[in-house]
C-alpha cells in the first residue's frame, strides 16, 4: 500500500514559492531540512512521531521537491536566508533544526548566523564538517558527465539513492517513482547541478564552504545531537567524530547498521533518539 503523505502547504519565504509540511498542535516547533536531491517525504517516517510531542515543519529547499525553482545561484548562506525567511513567514521565533546530509550544513551555517533564533541542532550525517565526500557526487560536478548522469530516469533515481541507504531494498517501486516525478519537473535537474557544483569539486566538497563551518564549531553554544550511520558511503563516520570534538555542548549516536539517512532507514530508532533529545 502506497505511503500515505500528509498535506501539502505553500508559502512565500522571501521570493520563494514554499512547499512545506506542518504538523502537531503542541511543544516547540522543530524544522526538518533534507539533503541534496531530497524532498518533504524523506521524513516520512519521522513527521507523526515526532508531531506527537512538537509542531513540525518540513520545508523544501529552493531548487527542491515542488518548491521553486529560480534561475539563481545557490550558496550556503543564501539556503540559511532562506531557512530564515520560511520561519519569520510562519511567524516561527525559534526552533530546533534538524538537518540531514545538505540540510545538516544549512542547520550549522544558520545556527552560526542566526544563533538566537535556533533551540537545539540534530545533525544527521551532516555536510560541513569535511572534504570527503562519495565519487559518485563528485563526478556530478563535472560539466557534461553531471548533466548526463542527472538526466531524469528511473534508473537514475535509483543510482543516485543507491548510496545512501545500507539496505537497498528499501529503494521500492514508489519510491522510485515518487523521486523520478520530483526530479522531472521543470528546473530540477539544473538546480541539483548548480547546488552540487557549487558546494562540491572533483576532489570533493568545496574547502572555501566547509572552512567557516570548520573553524566555527567551537561557537555553537545550542545542545546539539550528531547522529550517523556506521556504513555512510556518502559522508564518512570521521566526520561525526570531528564535530563531537569541537562542537561544546554535543553528543554522538551512531547507527549499525545503516547508511546515510538514518530517519529514513532506521526510522523507529531515529525517532526515538531525537524524541529523547529534543524534550523540553
Amino acid at each position: 500500500m502506497q505511503q500515505q503523505f500528509p498535506k501539502d502547504n505553500y508559502i512565500r519565504a522571501g521570493k520563494i514559492n514554499t512547499r512545506y509540511w506542518a504538523l502537531g498542535d503542541q511543544g516547540s516547533p522543530i524544522i526538518l531540512i533534507h539533503g541534496l536531491g531530497a524532498s518533504a517525504e524523506i521524513w516520512m517516517h519521522n513527521v507523526e512521531a515526532l508531531a506527537e510531542r512538537h509542531r513540525v515543519y518540513v520545508p523544501e529547499l529552493v531548487g527542491f521537491g515542488r518548491s521553486d525553482k529560480p534561475d539563481i545561484e545557490y550558496t550556503p548562506s543564501s539556503a540559511a536566508r532562506f531557512i530564515y525567511d520560511f520561519m519569520n513567514a510562519l511567524n516561527i521565533e525559534r526552533a530546533s533544526l534538524v538537518g540531514n546530509s545538505l540540510g545538516g550544513g544549512i542547520s550549522l551555517i544558520f545556527t552560526l548566523e542566526y544563533p538566537d533564533k535556533v533551540d537545539k541542532i540534530v545533525l544527521v550525517d551532516s555536510a560541513g564538517l569535511g572534504s570527503e565526500v562519495i565519487f559518485p557526487l563528485r563526478i556530478l560536478s563535472l560539466p557534461f558527465i553531471g548533466k548526463l548522469m542527472t538526466r531524469p530516469s528511473r534508473k537514475g533515481v535509483y543510482l543516485y539513492f543507491r548510496d545512501a541507504v545500507y539496505d537497498r531494498k528499501l529503494l521500492n517501486k514508489d519510491f522510485i517513482d515518487l523521486y523520478y516525478e520530483l526530479h522531472s519537473l521543470p528546473g530540477a535537474q539544473k538546480s541539483l547541478l548548480r547546488v552540487i557544483r557549487t558546494s562540491i569539486g572533483i576532489r570533493g566538497a568545496r574547502e572555501k564552504l566547509m572552512i567557516p563551518i570548520m573553524t566555527n564549531l567551537g561557537k555553537i553554544e545550542q545542545p546539539t545531537l550528531i547522529v550517523w550511520g556506521k556504513q555512510d558511503k556518502v559522508i564518512p563516520l570521521e566526520h561525526a567524530y570531528f564535530a563531537k570534538e569541537r562542537v561544546p555542548n554535543s553528543q554522538l549516536h551512531v547507527f549499525d547498521p545503516c547508511g546515510h539517512m538514518p530517519q529514513f532507514e532506521r526510522p523507529n530508532e531515529f525517532n526515538g533518539v531525537v524524541t529523547e533529545f529534543l524534550v523540553d
